[in-house]
């Protein structure tokens, strides 16, 4: 698992981002040099971890995904909670069962932010939109992640 990539790295590559949540999952990908930014993809209600790898292995195959993002939390002061410390367990699981490199991105103030956009956006009729909010934040883990790439 790593946290930086090259852009260069990036080319000709599918992008799966995951928001993991314990009631919902945000799902969002992006197609390096094809799509023009990031594309909510849906949300899976929690099961268990298990069956969540399950619906992720499923999507990157369905989808041919080359590269997972996995957004993990933090106190704003940098410091772990408990949920920091089960999406990195996770996370591990999540790495031991695919073949696609798995990458973490700080997800810090996600929801806050995408709260902040469904506000300011005719798209969601400017209203926070709940069933939408967790594809919305796997989105700005992806574009942090793209921000992030390194030349």
């Amino acid at each position: 698992m790593d946290e930086v990539i090259h852009t260069k790295d990036l080319e000709n590559k599918h992008l799966l981002s995951i928001d993991y949540g314990r009631k919902f999952t945000g799902i969002a990908t992006y197609k390096y040099d094809n799509d023009p930014y990031p594309i909510p993809w849906g949300r899976i209600p929690y099961k268990s971890d298990q069956q969540l790898i399950t619906d992720i292995q499923q999507i990157i195959s369905d989808e041919l995904i080359d590269i997972v993002i996995l957004g993990i939390p933090h106190f704003t002061d940098g410091k772990e909670s408990t949920m920091t410390k089960s999406v990195k367990a996770f996370a591990q699981q999540l790495s031991n069962s695919i073949e696609s490199k798995l990458y973490l991105v700080d997800e810090t103030l996600t929801t806050f932010e995408a709260k902040e956009r469904m506000e300011n956006d005719p798209r969601y009729n400017f209203q926070v939109d709940m069933k939408k909010i967790d594809e919305l934040c796997a989105v700005i883990i992806l574009e942090q992640f793209l921000k992030n790439s390194s030349d």
